[in-house]
């Protein structure tokens, strides 16, 4: 399942906050920010570019395939969860990308309490994607569309 997803971006306020406590992520390459099943240790923001989201079966086929839109943050179910990386997420070569550990993202939640609102925000649009992406798959159970699109996937 192939589609582009607006489900991970976030209110300009949180992303503004988060940026104050981020670091530049250099893509002089495409650059894998997080891998399917890793511990979380921080949430990325895609502030421009290209990144791609991959799920894949335990047998390493890819389920899902997400293309995340500028103003994305990546990685926020992990590091709230407190559980693994539960997709994959490659940046394209030139994106402009910024860490923000787990530290300071917990820090930034404590100082300011009216951001964890955003979050919530998020985390329900993206529960809403998934959902939808779940109905999308039981329409086309074949996984043509998945195994098709992850030859394109150069991100």
């Amino acid at each position: 399942m192939d589609q582009e997803s607006s489900a991970f971006v976030a209110d300009r306020n949180l992303i503004q906050a988060l940026e104050k406590k981020s670091q530049q992520v250099f893509c002089d390459v495409d650059q894998v920010l997080f891998r399917q099943g890793e511990a979380p240790i921080g949430v990325y923001i895609l502030r421009g570019g290209e990144a791609a989201l991959i799920m894949t079966s335990e047998a390493g086929e890819v389920v899902m395939f997400l293309r995340a839109a500028a103003g994305s943050l990546l990685g926020l179910p992990a590091i709230i969860g407190d559980e693994p990386y539960t997709l994959t997420a490659k940046a394209r070569k030139g994106s402009d990308v910024r860490f923000v550990s787990r530290e300071d993202f917990d820090d930034l939640m404590r100082a300011e309490p009216s951001l964890t609102l955003n979050v919530l925000k998020v985390l329900a649009t993206e529960v809403r994607a998934a959902r939808m992406a779940l109905s999308e798959f039981k329409a086309h159970p074949s996984g043509q569309t998945a195994t098709r699109n992850a030859t394109d996937c150069k991100a």
